[in-house]
């Protein structure tokens, strides 16, 4: 997948956006607590594929992310997905709260626990986030995959608990271990 790493310039579209996930972020608490925070500003501002960049809202160059705003103090950032159909992720956690939602399509997620010592991936739910879906989590318990099971491109926005213009990436670790029928 294409990462571009440098921040755009936040665009009108999305001010209320950054202005209510910085509100929520401020607020403080645990990680769990934020994310379910932010994924209100989320769902309240989750802005159309129109508000992004021509290039990535039209997704036909194949797997992209894009990087829309990283707060100045590193407390959150907020990235684009471009998902063509059948794309999917490797099973993964990640270093920090999450919330996504989805402004095109719709994005299967299969949630996971690991069993027997950390050797073997257990499933413990799935969901299919359509149009309009906001969903998030906060380690420990955010080992997922995700999956664009339709025949169109799907879009996401991501917001994160961390500066991924210094990470590169949300995810902690991914696993490549049996799934327990």
């Amino acid at each position: 997948m294409t990462v571009l790493k440098q921040a755009l310039p936040v665009t009108p579209q999305l001010d209320g956006l950054v202005t209510g996930i910085r509100s929520e972020v401020d607020r403080g608490g645990d990680w769990r607590r934020t994310a379910e925070r932010v994924a209100g500003a989320l769902r309240r501002d989750l802005p159309r594929p129109e508000a992004l960049a021509g290039d990535l809202a039209n997704g036909q160059d194949g797997p992209r992310s894009r990087l829309l705003h990283v707060e100045p103090d590193g407390t959150f950032s907020i990235q684009a997905i471009v998902w063509p159909a059948g794309r999917i992720t490797p099973v993964h956690d990640h270093v920090s709260w999450c919330v996504f939602g989805v402004i095109q399509g719709a994005l299967d997620e299969e949630l996971f626990t690991l069993a027997d010592g950390g050797d073997v991936l257990v499933p413990a739910g799935r969901v299919t986030n359509t149009t309009g879906a906001v969903t998030g989590f906060a380690p420990p318990g955010d080992l997922h995959r995700v999956a664009n099971p339709g025949d169109r491109t799907a879009i996401s926005i991501h917001v994160y608990g961390t500066d991924l213009s210094r990470l590169g990436s949300s995810a902690l670790r991914y696993y490549d271990l049996p799934v327990r029928p």
